[in-house]
C-alpha cells in the first residue's frame, strides 16, 4: 500500500471574530489569529462570511486576502451577494454551506440533489474565476452524486453527527456515523472528488476521521479556538496537528 500523504489542516477563525464582536471592538483580531495559525502548522485558513455577519466581517475577508500566505477557504451561502464577493476576491477555495439565520452553527449538509440546476449555474462562474468549489454535505450517496454532477471539485463531509454522538455517549450511533463517513469518503473518491471533512472535531474525535485514506483535509475551528483559551492558539493547533499526523502514521504502520 502506498503511504498516505500528509493530511492538510484548515483552521477556521470564525470564533475569534465571535469573541471580538461580543464587545464590538477591534480585538481579538482574526487576522492575527490567522497568521499565528500559519506559523504553527495550519495549511489553510477557513472563514465563513455569513449573511448576517455574526462573526467574520467583509473587512476580515479583505484583510485575509491581503495578508495570508496559505490558501483561504471562503465558506458562504449560495446567494448572489456571496457569489459577487467571492468573484471579487477570487479566493483559493469556495465552500458552499447551508445557512439559516436562526441557527447557532451550520446544522447539516447542503441539499444539493434538490437544487442541482440552480447550483450548477451558481458555481460555474466561480470555477471559471479559478476558485476550487467545495460543497459541504452529509455522508449521503445521493448528495455526493449530485455534487459530482454539478461540477464541484471537492466535497467536505459533515462530521457533526459523529462528534455529537461521541460527546453524548451514544457510542452505537457514533460508530454507525463513522462507518457512513468512511464509506462515503471512499465513494466520493471513486467519483474523482477530493474529500475533506469537518465540523465539531476535537482531540477525542479527530483520529478516526484522519485515518481515512481518501480524506485530504480537515477543517477545524470552534474546538481549536476554545482550547486556545487554556493552552494558547499555537499549542492548540500543534496538538491537533500531532494527532492528525499520528493517525496517518498508524495507518501506514
Amino acid at each position: 500500500m502506498q503511504p498516505l500523504g500528509k493530511l492538510r489542516l484548515g483552521v477556521n477563525i470564525d470564533h475569534v471574530a465571535t469573541v471580538r464582536n461580543a464587545r464590538g471592538g477591534a480585538y481579538p483580531d482574526p487576522l492575527r489569529a490567522a497568521k499565528i495559525a500559519e506559523e504553527f502548522g495550519a495549511d489553510g485558513i477557513t472563514a465563513h462570511l455569513r449573511e448576517d455577519r455574526r462573526h467574520i466581517s467583509d473587512a476580515d475577508i479583505d484583510g485575509l486576502m491581503e495578508v495570508l500566505s496559505v490558501p483561504l477557504n471562503f465558506e458562504m451561502a449560495a446567494t448572489p451577494e456571496m457569489q459577487a464577493i467571492a468573484l471579487r476576491h477570487k479566493p483559493h477555495a469556495v465552500c458552499l454551506v447551508p445557512e439559516k439565520r436562526e441557527e447557532r452553527t451550520t446544522e447539516g449538509g447542503l441539499e444539493v440533489a434538490r437544487e442541482e440546476n440552480r447550483l450548477a449555474h451558481f458555481i460555474a462562474p466561480l470555477r471559471e474565476a479559478g476558485c476550487r468549489v467545495s460543497i459541504f454535505i452529509a455522508a449521503d450517496k445521493k448528495q455526493i452524486d449530485a455534487a459530482a454532477k454539478i461540477g464541484a471539485q471537492v466535497i467536505e463531509l459533515h462530521t457533526g453527527a459523529y462528534c455529537d454522538a461521541h460527546a453524548e455517549g451514544r457510542f452505537d450511533d457514533r460508530d454507525a456515523e463513522l462507518v457512513a463517513l468512511r464509506e462515503m469518503a471512499a465513494y466520493a473518491h471513486s467519483l474523482g472528488l477530493e474529500v475533506h471533512a469537518g465540523h465539531g472535531l476535537t482531540y477525542e474525535t479527530v483520529k478516526p476521521i484522519a485515518a481515512f485514506p481518501e480524506v485530504m483535509e480537515l477543517n477545524i475551528g470552534h474546538f481549536i479556538i476554545g482550547e486556545a483559551i487554556f493552552r494558547g492558539l499555537g499549542p492548540a493547533i500543534q496538538e491537533m496537528r500531532r494527532l492528525m499526523d499520528e493517525a496517518r502514521a498508524e495507518v501506514d504502520a
